[in-house]
Parts: structure tokens; C-alpha cells; sequence
């Protein structure tokens, strides 16, 4: 499975931090939560994958039984 890449953060003086994914603005987050993303992304050992498990950005490994569904093919 492919790492994550591209993302990137920036953190404002008002507690509010921007998540951008190849330079496309992801997500926002605000407050508590803000707060949260930041001890994690800053204690991590793959901070790519902290942001894009925070945006939803990432595999959770059912895509190949999503595809083989009867609905899916063609």
C-alpha cells in the first residue's frame, strides 16, 4: 500500500489549523480539536499519515472487495 504524501498544515495564532492536500485545502480545524491534530502530527513518526487519516484521505483496505462487488462491475 502506497504511503500518503502532499499534505501539508499550517497552524494559526487563532487556534485554527488549515490541512491542504497538494496544495488543495482538505480540511479545517478548529479549537479542541485543533489542539488534538497538533500534539499527534507533532509526536509522530509519519506525519502524512496522521493528516490524511485527520481528512479521511486514505485506504482502509476494503477497495478491493468494493471493486469485485456485483454492483461495481462491468
Amino acid at each position: 500500500m502506497p504511503r500518503p504524501s502532499g499534505f501539508a498544515y499550517e497552524a494559526h495564532a487563532t487556534g485554527t489549523v488549515r490541512i491542504t492536500h497538494r496544495d488543495r485545502p482538505a480540511t479545517t480545524l478548529q479549537g479542541d480539536r485543533a489542539a488534538r491534530f497538533l500534539t499527534e502530527v507533532t509526536t509522530a513518526s509519519d506525519p502524512q499519515l496522521v493528516m490524511a487519516r485527520w481528512t479521511g484521505n486514505y485506504k482502509r483496505g476494503n477497495e478491493r472487495t468494493a471493486r469485485d462487488h456485483p454492483r461495481n462491475r462491468r
